[in-house]
Parts: C-alpha cells; sequence; structure tokens
C-alpha cells in the first residue's frame, strides 16, 4: 500500500478528523483540503443512495482538484474524495419503497425521531461513495472517464455496511443521547466512533465504512487501478 504512493502527491479532499486519522495511520503522506461543494443534490435525482454518495464525492474530488490546478500548478497525483451516507432500508414487504438518505437533523426532535427510526428498524445501511481523481497523463487502469483534452481521470465506487442497533436502546437512553448535542452534526443523527457508540449492537461489513472510509476496499481500488 505504501509502496503505491511512494513520492506521489496526494490529497484529500476532506478534513474529516476521522478520515485525517484513518489515512494517517496507514502512513501515508498526504494533505488535507477541504472542498467547498455545497452538497445540495436532490436525493430523488438519484437511483440510490450509493449513486447519491459517489455523485458527492465526486464532485468534492473534482472541485479540489480543480481549485488545486486553477492557475497552471502542478496537478496532484491523486486526490481522494469520500461522502458517507445513513440509509433507512425499508422491509422487504415494502415493495417499491425507496431507501430514505438520512441528513443531518434539523434540530434535537428530529434527532430523536431520526434514532428512534433507525431503531425501530433494527439495522440500517451505511454507505460510502468513494472517488479517485487523477491528472490526464496518470496511467491508470479503467477509469470511469476522463483523460481526454486534458481532463483528469476519474474512478467511483462505494462500499456498504449494515449497522444494527441493540433492540433494548429505551427511548429514555435515546433522549440522554440527544441532550449531550452529539447528533446534530452527523449524518443519521449519531456517531459510532462518539457518544453513540453504545447504541449499536453489530456491524456486519467494515467497520472503517462506518467511521468514514472504507480503508480496505479503498486499498483494494488503489492497487487495481494505479499501475
Amino acid at each position: 500500500m505504501i509502496d503505491i504512493l511512494k513520492d506521489k502527491k496526494v490529497i484529500l479532499a476532506s478534513k474529516s478528523p476521522r478520515r485525517v486519522e484513518i489515512l494517517t495511520k496507514l502512513g501515508i503522506e498526504f494533505t488535507a483540503v477541504g472542498s467547498t461543494f455545497p452538497e445540495l443534490l436532490a436525493h430523488d435525482d438519484f437511483d440510490t443512495p450509493a449513486d447519491y454518495a459517489m455523485t458527492n464525492a465526486r464532485e468534492k474530488a473534482l472541485e479540489v482538484y480543480r481549485t488545486l490546478t486553477i492557475n497552471g500548478q502542478q496537478p496532484p497525483d491523486l486526490v481522494i474524495g469520500a461522502d458517507t451516507v445513513v440509509v433507512y432500508e425499508p422491509p422487504a414487504a415494502n415493495a417499491g419503497e425507496r431507501a430514505i438518505i438520512l441528513e443531518k437533523p434539523n434540530d434535537e426532535a428530529h434527532a430523536k425521531q431520526m434514532l428512534i427510526t433507525l431503531r425501530n428498524a433494527k439495522t440500517h445501511g451505511v454507505v460510502t461513495g468513494m472517488c479517485f481523481v487523477f491528472p490526464p497523463s496518470a496511467d491508470v487502469v479503467e477509469a470511469d472517464d476522463g483523460g481526454d483534452a486534458g481532463e483528469p481521470k476519474v474512478v467511483t465506487f462505494f462500499e456498504h455496511t449494515s449497522v444494527t442497533f441493540g433492540s433494548q436502546v429505551t427511548d429514555a437512553m435515546i433522549d440522554a443521547y440527544v441532550a449531550t448535542g452529539d447528533p446534530l452534526d452527523k449524518a443519521g443523527a449519531y456517531g459510532y466512533q462518539s457518544k453513540a457508540m453504545f447504541l449499536v449492537e453489530r456491524i456486519d461489513g467494515c467497520h472503517f465504512n462506518v467511521v468514514g472510509l472504507p480503508v480496505y476496499r479503498m486499498v483494494v481500488e488503489l492497487q487495481h487501478h494505479i499501475k
């Protein structure tokens, strides 16, 4: 993994403390640059939550890439974009009902409503859309698009993890958590890596995906796409 990115200029298109921590623990040398992409895309414009998350990740990564190269500066070798969403997935019996993307709550009452919905559903999804942006000259295997007319090369993918809230989580426990203020800046009204960890009974899939960066899948994709 380290050899793939050795001597490369790597940019993380995020200042998320969790994502920064994960890349740092991997031993990757990188610079974190926050994206100004507004993330105001309409959920209904996308067939699936994964499409929505991948598009957000793509736009954030491309915005940072273009900002860094706007005046003809040497482009970075790789920009990594990510977008993580919490998804309420209707029961199989409700055929045809769309999955619902849960953004950050509007207030404490909204946060409580979200958390009760997720608890009652028992299991919900966490989806991280990922994007790699490479300069046009990069030797990349199976890029989604780019490379022509000086456009950067782009690779997108996603990872899905199932999270199960404990059946014995009570409304009073949810109230106590909401009162801490922790849910208000978090998609789905909870952060597994923080005070909400007691809500989670089981995780099926990549633990790091729930935190915001699917490490194993990211490394596999880097190894596949970088010659």
